[in-house]
């Protein structure tokens, strides 16, 4: 039997489930529909097959510390974590991938899952895998076809050719993009199509020879960028020139549209992409009215309603098919059929340089996190949290001061040469310009307020010297 190295591609950005998502923390690495993250779900998916081996897992080198930790909480240890520079869709993704599963000379099967899925039927998701893992042995580029319960225009489609050997694959006869809902209708009622769920599988072997004979710019250009990568802690960074100068194209215009070796498995697995927060809605459990929910909500004569709550208690009142969703610094109120606006409102938003497109006010680094709980004209206040032998870099600002109030836990404070250990309730002050870091040497979190005063507060002032994470 073909070894499996699952393929996470992590590196989206899912601005449509605004205001939860945001790009420094975008939806796979959230916990949208269970306390899990849609990262962690994927990884405990792939982490049960036959025969599967450790992850590897292609990321933005924005969220490297995300994906380590949200791996390391499951006990998963990657085979690798390939650090994109930039975005430059699937197809270059998915061949630096294969090309580091053929890093140690062999020839597995990788099994690309976008990390942002949710599949309710694992038993069935495992018979598929099962078929396409036969399939690819034999040669065969696979997707794996979501059977519709609906006619969808926001999906694309794949129509199934001639039965293939094992039973269960079917040629591919077309790639057909996003329809109109009449063609969408025709198509469901035909029971002739799937829609294109962006699973695949494949040999690493043979997909880089396809990519090599249908988009050999791609492919020159991505085995340049993993050549030239280098280690950095526990990731591994593509080079970031010649990553950048690659091509930015989907595998299925780059290769699975052109290939003559293109197979279907069809997956009805409880398939979810979760692209909008209608999709969230249909995926949770509902009430006697069609609502549903997560936080601290509720309905009155309410029906097809979805509540995401964060921080306080949200309630709805005589309205209908509404999705609201509150975090710690913005509000979304829409309509279920303009779902697909919420991308208009973050463009928006980017236009106006505003900061709610990029962190949640609760914002995590490798250390941990802090939350930026009130500020105003020259002062900030922030919640501090530093995880058990974590460590803060050694750095200075040009234009703030700060004072360290221990809440509880433990913290080792270095002010210029001076060191101390600071216990709850006891402070420092760290003067303007003076060198500085904090540790955590205990074994439990260290909970601290920072209170910071000058000229400017903004993260940019912040100069490295030391820093255990590599961002020195």
């Amino acid at each position: 039997m073909d070894a499996i190295i699952p393929v996470i591609l992590s590196g989206g950005s899912g601005s449509r489930l605004w205001p939860l998502s945001r790009a420094m923390r975008p939806k796979q690495f959230l916990g949208v529909t269970e306390q899990q993250t849609l990262f962690q779900l994927t990884l405990a998916r792939v982490q049960q097959l036959d025969g599967a081996l450790s992850p590897i897992i292609v990321a933005n080198h924005e969220h490297r510390f995300l994906a380590a930790e949200q791996a390391r909480v499951l006990g998963v240890d990657p085979t690798a974590i390939l650090l994109e520079p930039t975005g430059r869709n699937t197809a270059p993704a998915i061949a630096v991938a294969a090309l580091q599963a053929r890093a140690d000379n062999t020839d597995p099967l990788i099994l690309v899952m976008p990390s942002d899925h949710i599949i309710q039927d694992i038993a069935a998701f495992n018979t598929a895998v099962a078929l396409a893992r036969d399939a690819a042995s034999d040669g065969l580029l696979v997707t794996f076809g979501i059977v519709p319960d609906r006619a969808e225009t926001g999906y694309g489609y794949v129509m199934a050719g001639d039965l293939l050997k094992p039973a269960g694959v079917h040629q591919v006869a077309r790639f057909i993009e996003k329809p109109d809902l009449e063609t969408a209708q025709a198509y469901v009622a035909s029971g002739q199509y799937c829609w294109n769920s962006g699973m695949f599988m494949f040999r690493a072997s043979v997909f880089l020879e396809e990519l090599a004979a249908h988009r050999p710019d791609i492919r020159e250009g991505a085995e340049k960028a993993w050549h030239n990568a280098h280690r950095d802690l526990e990731f591994i960074r593509l080079d970031k020139e010649a990553f950048a100068a690659c091509p930015s194209e989907s595998v299925d215009y780059a290769v699975m549209e052109k290939t003559r070796n293109a197979a279907m498995v069809s997956l009805d697995a409880g398939w979810n992409d979760v692209g909008a927060w209608p999709a969230v809605w249909e995926s949770q459990a509902k009430d006697d009215s069609g609502n549903a929910g997560r936080g601290d909500f509720m309905f009155e004569d309410a029906s097809g309603c979805y509540v995401h709550a964060d921080h306080r208690l949200v309630t709805l009142l005589g309205t209908q098919d509404l999705f609201v969703i509150e975090t710690s610094d913005a509000v979304l109120v829409g309509h279920k059929d303009h779902a697909q606006g919420v991308k208009k409102i973050v463009e928006r938003l980017q236009a106006s340089k505003r900061k709610e497109t990029d962190f949640h006010r609760e914002v995590f680094r490798p250390w941990g996190s802090f939350d930026s709980i009130d500020q105003g004209e020259k002062y900030q206040v922030k919640r501090i949290t530093v995880a058990p032998g974590a460590k803060l870099s050694l750095q200075y600002h040009h234009h703030r001061a700060e004072h360290w109030v221990v809440v509880s836990g433990t913290g080792k404070v270095r002010i210029g040469e001076h060191t101390q250990i600071l216990a709850e309730n006891q402070s420092v002050y760290i003067p303007v310009g003076e060198t500085h870091s904090l540790e955590n040497p205990g074994s439990v979190p260290l909970e601290l307020i920072e209170v910071q005063s000058g000229s400017y507060l903004g993260e940019d002032d912040i100069v490295r010297l030391e820093d255990i994470y590599g961002r020195a």
